[in-house]
């Protein structure tokens, strides 16, 4: 029954007239055919109808941009680069202080908490016609009384262009099975593989061949032992496709037929 009610709730609402292609994160997802990746060289041309880019920004923020011209900076420090860009939405979390801040940009239309007050969740279900933001809250561990605080981090999931993207954000545990069936099926997940600060890696494999994602971004790793380490568990059931680039262009038209992890270098946004 608590399934049930977690699924009615996390049901995503019709977008704002037509603007946005309809995802299949709590449907019953078709394998979709894959064919090959869309890239270009900069974080600021134009995209194609129905793609999206997600640029590799640093530790665990990815800069989001749609055809439309949305943009959404995760787990937000209050820096992107020296680029003059003001996300549209910006989503955050709060187990240490380089994954938010206290003084977010007041241009910014959307600052999105991953928390509340320790009693309540967040609850965030923004619809802005081309893109869905909605999260799934999670506990954190508490770096001073080495207890859990409830709801102390979301995982934020992107609906936009009909593909679903999850951000696991400072994930501290296994999401259990309703929130596992909040999150639906993703398209595209970022996952945190520093190994010890957010979940152990054997704990992140685990995760990863359950949602079964078609591309894994990884993120928050602090040197390429625990990188190395999570690629290497992930080969038995994914292609590595390891990159010299920090952004990547995506459809749902060009998701790889294999589940592959793609690993980027992180760059700040610079002016050019």
């Amino acid at each position: 029954m608590r399934l049930l009610v977690f699924l009615i709730y996390f049901l995503p609402v019709a977008a704002f007239g037509q603007d946005r292609t309809p995802s299949h994160c709590i449907a019953l997802a078709q394998n979709t055919p894959g064919l090959e990746y869309l890239h270009k060289a900069s974080w600021q041309d134009p995209l194609a109808s129905e793609t999206v880019r997600l640029s590799y920004v640093a530790h665990s923020t990815y800069l989001l941009q749609t055809a439309g011209g949305l943009s959404v900076a995760t787990d937000y420090t209050g820096f992107l680069g020296s680029a003059d860009l003001i996300p549209d939405v910006v989503t955050m979390n709060h187990a240490h202080d380089s994954h938010w801040t206290a003084l977010p940009d007041p241009q910014i239309s959307h600052v999105l908490k991953g928390w509340e007050d320790g009693r309540t969740p967040a609850d965030h279900h923004l619809d802005l016609g081309e893109m869905l933001v909605r999260n799934v809250p999670t506990d954190i561990r508490n770096s001073y009384s080495g207890g859990t605080e409830k709801y102390g981090n979301s995982i934020f999931v992107f609906e936009v262009a009909g593909l679903c993207i999850g951000h696991l954000g400072h994930l501290h545990h296994e999401p259990d099975p309703a929130q596992y069936a909040a999150l639906g099926r993703l398209d595209v997940v970022m996952a945190a593989v520093d190994g010890g600060l957010t979940v152990d890696l054997p704990t992140m494999i685990r995760i990863m061949k359950k949602l079964k994602s078609s591309v894994v971004l990884p993120m928050h790793w602090f040197s390429g032992t625990s990188l190395d380490v999570f690629v290497a568990g992930m080969r038995d059931e994914f292609d590595i496709d390891r990159r010299d680039s920090s952004d990547i262009e995506l459809s749902l038209r060009t998701l790889p037929k294999r589940p592959t992890v793609i690993v980027l270098n992180p760059s700040y946004l610079n002016a050019e």
